[in-house]
């Protein structure tokens, strides 16, 4: 599954004719009301997307932990879509790679703190400090690293997020510098980087995907 995923990414960066093609129908899926069938993902629809233009103008993206057990990533969502703006995510993703969309694309789950920090500890904190906000951020929580906070993401998680990302991002016209780990723009948990392997791995496949492009433009 991962090495599949893999060479989908990098026909997407690399292959300019397919990825002329693929992107068509990528763009096309990920732009869609329902509840398309996207390759590299299995989404659980707990609520279908509607019109795209209908969405938030989501300007970013932030990763959480939820610091939940294994299998608690559906019953989270359920939750969340029973009361949309509770505390929480609008995207759940299970162990096991599973992701569950909870809720309409208009709604404002409670899942960030307004970009509380500005100590620069991880990011430049000048275009976050009170700029992040959860009426412009849409939150993907990740589920799993319960009761060892440390526990990193698992391999399907990650393989789920390489393609997740690139949906949000395209869907929403998010760029890479705009996907956050929580704990780059709040004052979150000491002991580990809530986020932090996740976002690093969104903005290091747009970086490539970007160098990718200009270098085909440049030829």
């Amino acid at each position: 599954m991962i090495s599949r995923l893999l060479l989908l990414l990098s026909l997407w960066v690399c292959c300019a004719p397919l990825q002329a093609q693929a992107q068509s129908s990528f763009e096309i899926a990920v732009k869609s009301k329902g509840t398309p069938d996207i390759p590299g993902l299995n989404i659980v629809w707990l609520t279908p997307w509607g019109r795209v233009e209908l969405a938030r103008e989501w300007q970013n993206i932030v990763v959480h932990q939820s610091e939940g057990p294994p299998g608690s990533a559906l019953p989270n969502a359920w939750k969340q879509w029973e009361k949309p703006d509770r505390r929480g995510a609008t995207i759940w993703v299970e162990t096991d790679g599973t992701v569950y969309w909870s809720i309409v694309e208009f709604a404002v789950p409670r899942h960030v703190r307004d970009g509380n920090r500005k100590d620069n500890k991880y990011i430049d904190n000048g275009p976050t400090f009170g700029q992040v906000t959860d009426s412009n951020s849409i939150g993907v929580e990740f589920v799993g690293n319960y009761p060892n906070v440390r526990k990193p993401p698992t391999p399907a998680q990650i393989t789920a997020w390489r393609m997740l990302v690139r949906v949000l991002q395209t869907r929403y016209n998010i760029p890479g510098e705009r996907v956050y780990a929580h704990n780059w723009i709040d004052y979150k948990d000491r002991r580990y980087c809530e986020g932090c392997e996740l976002a690093k791995i969104a903005r290091e496949q747009s970086q490539i995907a970007a160098a990718a492009l200009e270098k085909r433009n440049a030829q």
